[in-house]
């Protein structure tokens, strides 16, 4: 700053402490004082800290400790507390990574597995660790499967579906045991109806009506008790059946039970309907609630033709003199299985003289069948071997004094033959009287609904609708 401009402030400032000099001269020392000891006071107020003010109380909200809980050490309260830190959860183990294997024709289970380097040893471990897994040595192309292996390269995991609605998966446990748990899904179900007239055969009958083979065969077994299919079935002759359709995620997959059916043949009206015991045994009854399964079927191979009937009188074939044919002859292609008449045990399995290969079942104390000519037994059928009615027994061949493959087939009560298409057949268990009430209510509902759809049916065909 220039110097003359420096004395030009300094003389200004002079000027104005002079003025007030002279201003403070006119006022009398006492307010003087007065004033300055005023002024300071405001001034030591002002900066004075807020601890020397006086503040109005202020409520806090404690928060009382629990019984048993002591307060948290340098606390701003005596009472307050801290909450216990809860325990996080342990972490989810990660989901294993399925590894999915479609089968292909000629595959087996351990081609599949050994590609992924799971062993011989444990594929054997695998199979033999449950009945439920013995189906995999059985497995078919298209059928698929998953597996898991752990950090090692082992086989710790397998998941595999025997039907559309069912899941097996095993998993290996900590003592080297495989854990199976089965899962089976529900079919939705429908009601369907289908009625026919027999011009032909019964299963074009049933293809004329939209029933499958397997629907059609359900029927004949049915009412096979009663009605022999080879012999009984006349053109005119009619049926009607209440079924299921099953369905899965809405696509058909295939039918069901029979739910109620009714035939007519010859002047006779049957009908049967499905009934499921509190037991969960599960068969066909009459209306009044009689079986219709009696203890022996009629016809023990599935429509064949009879070759030649009960006869004592009859000449034989082969020798050429009379002798009596105490038995029914069913001429079928050879293989074809052959059932079981009833439930019984084998008393007899090997070769007797012109009968070839023969068979014989007891059945209870009074009744046996016998069974000759068969090409073979099947697996497992032998001398104290127990069967169930319709269970495949044997083959149809040609075995012994035969001019062709058939079943020679024998009834006998009490160790007498008797013609085993007009024998009077014993009636299985009916429902028992304490069931009977409900049997009756449902039967007459399937009755009803088999009504109503009949009747649309006919309305349908007719085109009032």
């Amino acid at each position: 700053m220039p110097q003359a401009a420096t004395s030009e402030c300094s003389d200004q400032m002079s000027m104005n402490f002079s003025a007030l000099g002279r201003m403070v001269r006119r006022f009398p020392r006492l307010h003087l004082a007065l004033s300055a000891a005023l002024a300071i006071t405001v001034v030591a107020m002002a900066l004075s800290p807020e601890s020397g003010e006086s503040h109005p109380e202020r409520k806090q909200a404690l928060t009382l400790p629990k019984p048993g809980t002591a307060p948290a050490t340098g606390a701003a309260s005596p009472v307050a507390t801290t909450q216990p830190a809860r325990p996080r959860p342990a972490p989810a183990p990660p989901e294993p990574e399925w590894i999915e294997l479609e089968v292909q024709s000629g595959d087996t289970l351990s081609a599949l597995l050994q590609e992924h380097g799971v062993t011989a040893a444990q594929v054997h471990r695998l199979v033999t660790g449950d009945e439920r897994l013995a189906a995999l040595a059985r497995i078919r192309p298209g059928e698929t499967l998953g597996i898991t292996l752990d950090d090692d390269g082992e086989l710790n995991a397998l998941r595999y579906h025997p039907t559309r609605i069912q899941t097996v998966k095993a998993t290996l446990g900590d003592d080297g045991r495989w854990q199976v748990q089965s899962e089976t899904r529900e079919y939705q179900r429908r009601v369907r109806f289908a009625e026919a007239t027999i011009d032909n055969s019964l299963f074009l009958a049933g293809h004329a009506a939209g029933m499958s083979d397997n629907l059609t065969m359900q029927l004949a077994n049915i009412f096979g008790w009663d009605i022999d299919f080879v012999l009984d079935i006349r053109n005119g002759d009619r049926f009607r059946v209440l079924y299921e359709e099953l369905y899965l995620d809405g696509e058909k997959v295939g039918t069901g039970n029979i739910l109620a059916a009714e035939f007519w043949t010859q002047g006779r009206h049957l009908t049967a309907y499905r009934f499921e015991t509190r037991s969960g045994d599960a068969d066909y009854f009459d209306s009044e609630g009689r079986s219709m399964r009696k203890e022996f079927i009629r016809t023990p191979v599935a429509f064949s033709r009879i070759s030649s009937r009960f006869n004592l009188g009859r000449k034989h074939p082969i020798l050429n003199k009379v002798r009596a044919h105490r038995g029914i002859d069913y001429a079928a292609p050879s293989g074809t299985p052959i059932k079981a008449a009833g439930k019984g045990k084998v008393i007899f399995a090997g070769v007797k003289g012109g009968y070839g290969n023969v068979l014989i079942l007891k059945h209870g104390q009074r009744y046996t069948t016998l069974y000759a000519h068969m090409r073979g037994f099947a697996r497992g059928i032998r001398v104290g071997s127990r069967v169930n009615q319709n269970q495949t027994i044997g083959y149809v061949g040609m075995s012994g004094l035969a001019t062709g493959p058939h079943l020679h087939y024998e009834f006998r009560v009490d160790g007498v033959h008797r013609n085993p298409q007009t024998v009077p057949l014993p009636k299985a268990q009916s429902v028992s009287d304490n069931e009977k009430p409900q049997f009756l209510v449902q039967a007459k509902r399937m009755e009803a609904q088999m009504t109503l759809f009949a009747e649309a049916a006919t309305l349908a065909s007719s085109n009032v609708l």
